[in-house]
């Protein structure tokens, strides 16, 4: 764990229903992960996208669900593999052991090693890590932490001794009282600092009470009740059964009901990290480093800060720089449409084209299309579509939405402008219809249809040309011919 003083529960200054968990101290900015997608939690490092200079990094504890949220998860805590195997064999093997120096020497080591485990288990839970530490924990390294646990132990019935000596069975029962009140906070102290001096100091365990505030008294109760219920299960193990079960499963039930309290204990540290003056984050839900975060992810946000700050410059360049990489993604094309059309900038609306009416076209919104390019002929008065394909899908998108201004603007001339399109023939055809259905020019919609009749010969619609000029004739509507069943 690393120490950090000072700071206090903050929100994201883009998103503020979310817990920040980085901060920049030059900018003073606080930032969600939203924010920052390209830091790496583990390592703590994060750049500031305002300044660049390096983030604070806070934690994520503040997003961890409360302690009595988590009571199932506690009680499946020891069962997983590694804390099983270490309660059996320091719990189990003792009451195997034969009666004599060798067997006392075993049970006493045992003894330390679950200790010492559970010390492991309430470091590594503070620490965000919601695993239980290895078998091997038990056995390796110092057993420093054990004889500082024993002299806590020890140093509370001396002082409860002295109180008594000094000032009588009141003063001892008042000094035993805040020891049993203020072994839970003397625990953690002794885990994070591994000083005693610090765990037997008033000043420092009721600083961490009050930090923690009244929760720290909810987890004494549920403590409280873990014990009775330990020695509860335990009397009655003792009491049923015969010695040969009823001892070894009582070792089991203490074992198992002492990993809960310490992996509690730890728990109740990493969710108010930030109170006490420490960050971890959960292995749970660890951030990616940049190795897992695609370029897109942080331009993402920086679109997102530069919505909200009105950097819509900044915006347009970013959203530019996504379609280079994804130029077919339609969320983005239509992104940067909806940030052109409320800026009104019809010049990049024009030098967009080319992304624009191919998305506009697989919308098949034809009045947005043409709101579109009414804005173009705003740049360019005199609006040519030069691909013959997106004019002609786009006339027919046009002339299905009604505008058929607009689809007598983009077919005009085609035979000119492309002649060497195959699909000629169908583009007059749709002139023909809108001029016939939409604007009721039954002589300029023959005109059309004798076009194809003469010089598109060879095209399919040739056999419903005929058709066409007797729906003219009588003043109809242009609609193909039904097929017969």
């Amino acid at each position: 764990m690393v120490a950090l003083a000072g700071v206090n529960n903050r929100y994201c200054h883009y998103h503020p229903v979310e817990t920040a968990r980085w901060l920049c101290p030059d900018c003073q900015m606080f930032y969600c992960p939203n924010c920052i997608p390209d830091a790496d939690s583990r390592r703590h490092r994060g750049a500031c996208p305002r300044c660049g200079k390096n983030l604070r990094y806070l934690g994520d504890a503040a997003e961890a669900p409360p302690f009595w949220a988590r009571i199932p998860a506690f009680f499946r805590y020891p069962l997983s593999t590694d804390p099983l195997l270490v309660i059996v064999l320091c719990t189990l093997v003792p009451l195997l052991v034969q009666r004599n120096l060798v067997g006392g020497l075993v049970t006493l080591a045992l003894t330390a090693a679950l200790l010492k485990y559970n010390f492991a288990v309430l470091a590594r839970t503070a620490e965000g890590t919601f695993t239980a530490p290895p078998l091997a924990m038990a056995f390796r390294g110092g057993f420093v932490i054990v004889i500082l646990q024993l002299l806590l132990f020890a140093i509370i019935g001396l002082s409860t001794f002295a109180a008594g000596y000094v000032g009588g069975k009141v003063l001892a029962f008042l000094v035993l009282a805040f020891c049993v009140l203020a072994l839970p906070a003397a625990i953690m102290v002794l885990a994070m600092e591994q000083r005693l001096p610090a765990a037997i100091n008033p000043l420092v365990l009721m600083t961490l009470i009050t930090r923690i505030g009244w929760p720290y008294f909810v987890l004494y109760g549920h403590l409280v009740l873990l014990s009775l219920a330990a020695g509860a299960a335990q009397d009655f193990a003792l009491r049923h059964f015969p010695d040969y079960v009823g001892h070894p499963v009582a070792g089991f039930l203490n074992s198992y009901f002492t990993v809960i309290f310490f992996n509690m204990l730890g728990y109740v540290l990493y969710q108010y990290q930030e109170a006490l003056g420490y960050v971890a984050d959960a292995e749970e839900n660890p951030t990616p480093g940049p190795a897992d975060r695609p370029s897109a992810q942080r331009r993402e946000a920086d679109i997102d800060m530069a919505l909200k700050d009105g950097d819509y410059d900044r915006v347009q360049r970013l959203l530019l720089e996504n379609l280079k990489q994804q130029p077919r993604d339609g969320a983005q094309i239509e992104r940067l449409y909806l940030l052109l059309k409320a800026r009104n900038d019809h010049a990049e609306l024009y030098r967009q084209q080319q992304r624009l009416l191919p998305w506009l076209i697989k919308g098949h919104d034809g009045g947005k299309l043409a709101d579109y390019l009414n804005r173009l002929v705003q740049t360019e008065p005199d609006l040519r579509l030069n691909d013959p394909v997106v004019a002609f899908q786009c006339a027919q998108l046009l002339y299905h939405a009604g505008e058929y201004r607009w689809v007598l603007r983009l077919l005009r001339d085609f035979h000119k402008r492309f002649p060497d399109y195959q699909d000629t023939a169908s583009a007059y055809l749709l002139v023909a219809r809108t001029l016939a259905n939409g604007l009721h020019q039954w002589d300029k919609a023959e005109a059309f249809l004798r076009f194809i009749e003469k010089r598109c010969r060879q095209h399919p619609l040739q056999a419903q040309i005929g058709h066409y000029l007797a729906q003219v004739a009588h003043h109809e509507r242009l609609e193909p011919p039904t097929r017969s069943k």
